[in-house]
């Protein structure tokens, strides 16, 4: 290994009654990209904390060591200033300013006391260069996508001349061909000597573009792997701290009669009704399956459930419950009638982070624990402990918030409040997004434990080997409109793809 560029020597934080880090060291070497992976609570977010300046150099023991020399941050810009590049996966960025503004956002004056545009256009578009990046500098950051905002923060960051970047979950919201982008970036940035720290959950990824990754757990380094020794078994193991025989526990379970069935869905474009996201879709789901929802991102996949689910109010087609043809134009409609949705958002949509978990388990369902307006206390504590226990929600107890757990965590209480409903029809969209593996593989096991209840699930995953393995069956959608149905030997990442493209704008 080359010299360390940086290094981070027996770091130790403690919170009052927690030890969140304990004698952490890790190192990382110019023109690498150093990989660090651990489940939520590990330690990953406190240790770049540290590095970023966020907690200063007197809340924690320890010492940071850039190119052999000690350093000590008491906040974020002496962190920037010493060449240290944070990159958080919700992005930092005014949407109402321009792509230059952002860019150099709170160093406009040196571009003079009366700024001098030109310059500053001309200086964005240098920058946006380095990423490969051709938009206008002029143009409002809100009216690009999620990938393009993403390369911004990038070049924003290579604006401060910075030695190391630090890549928080960079590719949570992008498609597999703008996280292909996002990489093709990072490896000439690596070959242009910069060092490259990436956080992430999805370990394809991780093994795929790591020189190095270090696995952390419950605030320790466990092991450092080299590139030539990486096994995604092994790794696994050490971030849970036990075998996992199988990433996808999916099971055959007996599928009964049809529980959804969907005709001819057409969802109008909510600012021009002449135009259509979703056009003409049919499909149905048994009793006990698991249909998957394939797609790139903006083909109709959300779109087509949210309509389902009554949260748009505009679409036409039918939907059939157990047979039964329904109406629904609100997502009282929808759960009335049987339907659940565990949106993509779960921090949005999925719960009130303020609120207890209590609270948030029983928010769908206070008619159901009250009488005259009133909630009975009693009917909701048993209520919220049933899904508390059942999904092993990871708290302390029911009156923690729900806004400081861990995400995997989180889902499991958005689930409970639906569960709690008794649905026919549960449907999951990107129900693992931004949760760490050891999570996931306890919503595969909710997952595959209603199917055997005979709930009918609908997912909607962006990971394609999520998709396939916990999928009984896999529609594809491309530019709103449904482009084939694979199953079996005929599900791989190849027949996906293949069908996510037909048609679709790029």
């Amino acid at each position: 290994m080359t010299q360390a560029i940086l290094k981070m020597e027996h770091i130790t934080k403690e919170f009052p009654g927690v030890r969140a880090l304990s004698d952490v060291t890790i190192e990382a070497c110019k023109g690498e990209i150093l990989s660090i992976v651990g489940e939520n609570g590990a330690g990953k977010s406190t240790l770049m904390k540290i590095l970023s300046g966020s907690y200063p150099h007197d809340t924690y023991q320890g010492r940071i060591l850039i190119n052999q020399e000690e350093v000590k941050f008491s906040d974020t810009s002496q962190s920037e200033k010493a060449g240290i590049a944070m990159i958080y996966q919700e992005l930092n960025m005014h949407l109402d300013l321009n792509v230059a503004e952002n860019l150099f956002l709170g160093r406009w004056k040196q571009f003079g006391r009366s700024i001098n545009w030109k310059k500053l256009y001309e200086q964005s578009e240098e920058y946006l260069k380095m990423v490969n990046l051709e938009v206008n500098p002029r143009e409002i950051l809100r009216n690009l996508n999620t990938s393009k905002q993403q390369l911004i923060s990038i070049a924003r960051a290579l604006s401060h001349h910075p030695k190391i970047l630090v890549l928080d979950e960079p590719t949570a919201s992008l498609t597999n061909a703008e996280s292909t982008k996002l990489f093709t970036i990072m490896h000439q940035l690596k070959a242009q000597g910069y060092t490259c720290i990436l956080i992430s959950h999805k370990l394809d990824e991780v093994f795929e573009h790591s020189d190095r990754i270090i696995v952390m757990r419950d605030g320790m380094v466990i092991n450092t792997h080299e590139k030539a020794e990486f096994d995604q078994s092994v790794i696994i193991a050490e971030m849970v701290g036990r075998k996992m025989e199988n990433l996808y526990p999916k099971e055959a379970v007996p599928i009964g009669e049809t529980v959804l069935r969907v005709e001819g869905f057409t969802v109008p474009h909510p600012q021009n009704a002449k135009k259509r996201i979703v056009e003409n879709i049919s499909f149905q789901v048994r009793k006990g399956e698991i249909l998957g929802i394939g797609g790139l991102v903006g083909a109709g996949r959300s779109e087509l459930v949210d309509a389902i689910f009554g949260k748009t109010g505009r679409q036409s087609g039918r939907i059939f419950v157990e047979e039964k043809e329904i109406t629904v134009h609100t997502p009282s409609d929808a759960i009335a009638n049987g339907i659940a949705l565990v949106t993509e958002d779960r921090k949005a949509d999925g719960f009130v982070g303020g609120m207890s978990i209590r609270n948030n388990i029983t928010l769908a369902s206070l008619k159901d624990i009250g009488r005259y307006g009133m909630i009975n206390a009693a009917m909701e504590e048993e209520a919220a402990q049933k899904y508390f226990e059942e999904l092993n929600v990871k708290a302390n107890h029911l009156d923690v918030k729900v806004n400081t757990l861990s995400g995997g965590n989180q889902q499991k209480v958005v689930l409970s409040k639906w569960l709690m409903k008794h649905p026919k029809v549960l449907i999951l969209d990107e129900p693992t997004r931004g949760i760490d593996v050891g999570a996931k593989y306890e919503i595969y096991k909710i997952m595959v434990n209603l199917a055997r209840q005979g709930m009918g699930i609908v997912m909607i995953s962006s990971e394609l080997p999520e998709l396939i393995s916990m999928s009984d069956r896999i529609i594809v959608l491309a530019n709103g409109r449904l482009t084939g149905e694979i199953e079996g030997r005929e599900a791989t990442q190849e027949n996906i793809m293949h069908l996510a493209t037909m048609g679709a704008k790029t």
